[in-house]
């Protein structure tokens, strides 16, 4: 057997450097193993030529038929590969890794995030209540930042007084829900993360089943009963709550958990606002690009709150004035009284006083 090797080895260098194809080297290969199979059944097993081959008949045939398997494992191997879908082959799983990590270069060489803590914002899931003026940018930045997981509800349709100051929407899309709209910029501005759109108003029904697959929420809506909707939910399924809020020229972000010991929203706001207190946006105007500083705020502190960075907003609330051109900040208390976190609530002993 050795010499057949010796030529095989030979025939396939020869044509190596003869630019021979690779299916013509194999095919030559071929050839002599059954001029072999053709000397070992004609000629009688004194020949000299079928002596210098060695082996018996039976072993040749045997190497055939091992190498008929090789070749026909090989082709069922190769036509498993060609159904891989295209975005499944380990090149363009490695690529897509690539891409997405040179997307986020700047998180991951700023120390305080790293490349854990990108880890951390691409398995988290967030839910933003509101795709309009607070939403909108909370929602892109989020979505910029490598969020994983964006789920958005909101009920209302985009209109052409929204765009003023809802960035995330535009005039092609007037008329279409908002939660669409905000899934196609989103997925157009990174094609890594996932959108659940919910095109429904979040009520006390749905409040907490839904609030409970999320590890995140931030809320942006512009009415009272859906902001102690959410609050409470928060606070029963222990998820953590960023609420924005906006009045012409003012804005105010604050994060709310009471599960490890801060007030709730109910605590600072315990009652709605008499009407005609505070104008809504259509009442009393409220500054275009407001809605835009606020919510930026709203991702920023998110951003912290996943990766477990810096000092955020608990128990305390900013206040920014665009028109005087400053912030402040104060604390909150948690109120014994409160009907949603308070001993009322039957939180007992973890209830501070206000």
């Amino acid at each position: 057997m050795a010499l057949f090797l010796t030529l095989a080895v030979a025939l396939w260098w020869l044509g190596y450097f003869l630019n021979t194809p690779r299916p013509a080297r194999w095919l030559m290969i071929l050839l002599l193993y059954v001029a072999v199979l053709i000397v070992m059944v004609v000629f009688p097993e004194t020949h000299p030529l079928r002596a210098s081959l060695g082996g018996t008949k039976g072993e040749w045939f045997l190497i055939g038929a091992l190498g008929l398997a090789v070749w026909g494992y090989s082709q069922g191997l190769k036509q498993l590969r060609g159904r891989v879908r295209e975005e499944n082959r380990p090149q363009a799983q490695a690529a897509s890794v690539s891409v997405e990590t040179e997307r986020n270069a700047r998180h991951i060489v700023l120390r305080e995030i790293g490349g854990q803590g990108q880890k951390r914002l691409k398995e988290a899931k967030v839910l933003v209540v509101g795709a309009g003026g607070l939403g909108s940018p909370a929602l892109l930045y989020l979505g910029a930042a490598g969020v994983g997981t964006l789920g958005v509800i909101d009920d209302d349709v985009v209109s052409n007084d929204n765009l003023q100051r809802q960035v995330i929407h535009t005039d092609a899309r007037i008329g279409l829900p908002k939660v669409f709209s905000a899934k196609m910029a989103l997925e157009a501005q990174n094609p890594f993360l996932t959108v659940r759109p919910y095109n429904r108003r979040l009520t006390p029904e749905i409040a907490e089943s839904l609030i409970a697959e999320y590890d995140l929420v931030l809320d942006g809506c512009d009415d009272t009963e859906t902001r102690y909707a959410v609050n409470a939910a928060c606070c029963a399924v222990g998820r953590p709550l960023i609420s924005g809020a906006l009045s012409q020229w003012e804005g105010q972000v604050s994060t709310f958990a009471p599960a490890d010991g801060t007030p709730c929203y109910r605590c600072v706001f315990p009652e709605p606002n008499a009407p005609g207190l505070a104008p809504s946006c259509a009442e009393g105007g409220v500054l275009g690009p407001l809605p835009g500083v606020v919510g930026t705020m709203m991702a920023v502190e998110a951003i912290k709150e996943i990766v477990g960075t810096g000092e955020g907003l608990r128990g305390r609330m900013l206040i920014y004035d665009a028109f005087l051109s400053e912030a402040r900040t104060f604390a909150l208390s948690r109120r014994a009284d409160c009907p949603v976190c308070g001993q009322a609530a039957g939180t007992g002993d973890n209830a501070a006083q206000s």
